[in-house]
């Protein structure tokens, strides 16, 4: 695929990222903006240099967080879940409306789920959603413990007025290069994270023994799209942010900046996640978060700390609008995915999702019969191909009654996905993924056919013990993930053309 096809498709996202940073600037330099504590040339260019480090550097954290809620497979399929998504928060950007960019992503891929006939993972919306409500509260928690903090600091060190302006000013500028580094990490997923399945980059390798992965070419033209968002079009939100909810003292708008961007920072840091798993603690979970519901979360925690005064300040109706588009922005962005995705496949002919079959094969019956699922009842669906997840699991339900772990592993055992190991796909092979040990068990496999992901995995693992996961562990995290990216990597290169 040249370079101008792929531009073309992945213009939606960039589109996305334009549109993210038009709409989320305004929570990290918002306050000071609509304070009139920092110029919004200055916000705005300090925004787009430390979105495009934090999405290069630290994006990897929250990015997966949306694949597992449905991969979007198919370039075309892409190009239109980040189209539905951006148009929806243009939509709200031009009513002056800080929407969250990840409801109207989240939106878009139950669309292409429902539209592809692919399962949408409940576990996984279910805490997706769980974000929405707990970003506010973390944001307002943080804002108002941060807010007593420097009132408490201000009393006791009585700076003259000169210079806690001077100070504030300092404080807001910093506050907003670290709230835009988070910013980036965090919701770069959203820009580019429905590419990612589908990604049209290859790995380069530089001079001196470094690479850009595929995964990073993609994330920087966001951060770039982002950044441009930010020059051109963030202002009238800045505005919003900054004075339409609560009118802000300067030092509450600092504790505003502060607030959200530690919220942000909580749900795309790997490393915060590892220690809370070290100390015994569930992991937090790695998802883009609505850095809008974080902001002004953390203007309400100000309002309400000060009492029935702050209460009077909150602008009730103009947060009831906000909110209102909170509620319907997925709604709107799935709808619209769904008729777009029709559109682009029926009219402009592009395929928007790559069909996946389900057949309990022999094979897949005795890996289910092993794993303690009562197979007399589906023997019937042996010669039977399903072409949608949905409709596989219905016919499963209709025979057999199982939880939500018992269904997955009848559908990852089902899953057809045809491969076979030739000498030709062997040697064009990158083989700077993998060790020396792990591409000795491939070529013994070389001439050998597979119709699941899974008999893949378990030939390679009895080949090698460099193939076999490891416990599920805090240790081994990194190594598995590793693990599966490879595996990931063989299926697409060894997969029979349809």
């Amino acid at each position: 695929m040249d370079l101008i096809t792929i531009l073309i498709f992945l213009s939606s996202g960039l589109f996305l990222g334009w549109s993210l940073g038009a709409n989320d600037a305004s929570n990290v330099f918002g306050s000071a903006v609509g304070t009139r504590m920092v110029r919004f040339s200055t916000a705005a260019v300090l925004c787009s240099i430390f979105v495009i480090l934090g999405a290069v550097i630290g994006g990897a954290g929250a990015a997966g967080g949306l694949g597992a809620l449905g991969a979007v497979n198919a370039l075309g399929g892409s190009f239109t879940v980040a189209l539905s998504a951006a148009a929806t928060v243009l939509w709200m950007t031009k009513l002056g409306l800080p929407v969250s960019t990840t409801q109207a992503v989240v939106g878009g891929i139950v669309g292409w789920n429902w539209f592809s006939g692919s399962i949408t993972n409940l576990q996984s919306l279910s805490k997706i959603v769980g974000t929405w409500v707990f970003c506010p509260i973390l944001g307002a928690i943080f804002a108002a413990i941060l807010y007593k903090l420097l009132v408490m600091l201000v009393k006791a060190t009585k700076p003259h007025l000169l210079q806690l302006d001077y100070n504030v000013r300092g404080g807001l500028i910093f506050a907003g290069i670290f709230g835009s580094y988070a910013l980036g990490a965090n919701n770069i997923g959203n820009v580019m994270g429905v590419f990612v399945s589908s990604n049209p980059f290859e790995d380069v390798s530089l001079a001196g023994g470094l690479s850009i992965t595929g995964v990073e070419q993609l994330f920087l033209l966001g951060a770039i799209a982002i950044a441009v968002g930010v020059i051109t079009y963030s202002k009238r939100v800045m505005m919003t942010v900054g004075g339409s909810v609560m009118t802000l003292s300067p030092l509450g708008a600092l504790v505003v900046v502060v607030a959200h961007s530690l919220v942000l920072f909580i749900f795309s840091s790997s490393e915060l996640s590892n220690a809370f798993v070290s100390m015994g603690l569930p992991p937090i979970p790695l998802i883009p978060v609505s850095s809008s519901q974080a902001v002004i979360g953390a203007v309400i925690g100000i309002g309400l700390l000060q009492g029935l005064k702050g209460i009077r300040q909150i602008k009730w109706r103009v947060l009831a609008g906000i909110a209102s588009g909170w509620v319907t922005t997925p709604v709107m962005s799935a709808v619209m995915g769904f008729i777009l995705l029709f559109v682009v496949q029926n009219v402009f002919g592009q395929q928007v999702f790559q069909p996946v079959s389900f057949r309990l094969s022999p094979p897949a019956l005795e890996r289910l019969s092993e794993g303690g699922i009562a197979i007399a009842a589906l023997e019937d669906l042996e010669n039977e191909s399903v072409s949608s997840a949905v409709q596989f699991r219905s016919l499963v339900r209709e025979r057999v009654q199982l939880d939500r772990d018992g269904e997955r592993l009848v559908l990852s055992a089902a899953e057809l996905h045809p491969m076979r190991i030739d000498a030709e796909a062997i040697a064009t092979l990158d083989r700077d993924g993998f060790s020396a040990e792990q591409l000795e068990a491939i070529a013994a496999l070389e001439g050998e056919s597979f119709s699941h992901k899974w008999q893949l995995s378990q030939a390679l693992a009895r080949r090698s013990q460099s193939w076999q996961p490891k416990a599920n562990s805090h240790e081994n995290k990194e190594l598995n993930q590793q693990l599966r990216s490879q595996l990931d990597t063989l299926f697409a290169a060894f997969q029979v053309p349809a």
